[in-house]
């Protein structure tokens, strides 16, 4: 198949407004532009691309993006015409659905933009606690997940040792050693041990990555230390759940917090809805002719 498009073409059509693609039965329809590209009796012309790429994009990525667009067009028309050549398309029909997708697409638009004006996005902590003691059985957990501190050290490190007797103590000058010890050494830490973490996710790039019964793990270990040809591993377990358990509320929280908002916008869609029928009815605004 021939093209007509090189780099040079693509770049010069991009600029930052948006439009729609039109597609044109012959190159004379658009005065003073070239095509760009054919399928059949179809044309793509360089005002088509507009709006497809950024001005804050390398010339690169812009004529990647351009290509990009231009290829899919092709493939877009090649399987319209197959699909022409291949069904007795209902022009109505197809019409009809048309409609229906706009009218569904601005009803869209609108609603979301109702909701956003109106959501309440404040949720208290009785708010996602009382959803949670009515909910709990739906919030088990997929891993099993730790409370912990972690350092991961370089075998450079000065004085590992010290390390390990910090994460042991509970005196809060030896936790702010470790800070300290940790910002200066550590290529990975985490310190505060009231956050739950996925136990995967916490130990993987690590040997603890390869222990065969991590549930059994767990149970067995509170302080655990190892190490590779280039770091040591410290991990001190505050407390754990196993999976199949149910979630701590803190674990969730940010989860029953989006569940909570949205159904706020279910319910606003819904009362939308409602106004908008309700307010046309009493203004009869709207009629059923039987």
């Amino acid at each position: 198949m021939k093209r007509w498009y090189g780099k040079g073409l693509i770049l010069l059509v991009l600029v930052t407004s948006c439009d729609l693609i039109r597609m044109k039965d012959k190159p004379e329809d658009v005065e003073g532009q070239e095509p760009i590209a054919r399928v059949y009796d179809q044309y793509l012309y360089a005002g088509d691309l507009e709006g497809i790429a950024s001005s804050e994009m390398t010339p690169e990525d812009s004529a990647t993006r351009a290509q990009n667009f231009i290829d899919s067009w092709i493939r877009k028309q090649l399987l319209i015409h197959e699909a022409s050549e291949n069904i007795q398309f209902n022009e109505a029909d197809i019409e009809r659905k048309i409609l229906d997708y706009r009218y569904s697409l601005m009803g869209y638009e609108y609603q979301t933009y109702y909701i956003n004006e109106n959501l309440n996005t404040e949720v208290s902590e009785d708010e996602i606690k009382a959803y949670y003691d009515e909910n709990v059985d739906n919030f088990l957990l997929k891993q099993n997940i730790i409370r912990c501190k972690y350092v991961k050290l370089p075998v450079t490190a000065p004085r590992p040792e010290r390390v390990s007797s910090w994460l042991k103590s509970t005196k809060t000058e030896d936790f702010e050693e470790l800070n300290s010890y940790c910002l200066s050494f550590a290529n990975a830490y985490q310190l505060d041990d009231s956050v739950w973490m996925e136990f995967d996710e916490v130990i993987k790039n690590s040997p603890m990555a390869e222990i065969p019964n991590k549930v059994q793990f767990l149970r067995n270990n509170r302080y655990f230390e190892t190490g590779d040809d280039q770091f040591r591993y410290f991990l001190k377990i505050e407390e754990y759940k196993i999976s199949d358990n149910v979630s701590p509320l803190e674990f969730v929280k940010d989860d029953i917090r989006n569940i909570i908002l949205n159904k706020r916008k279910v319910t606003l869609a819904e009362q939308l809805e409602e106004k908008v029928y309700n307010e046309a009815s009493e203004n009869e605004q709207f009629e059923i002719f039987k």
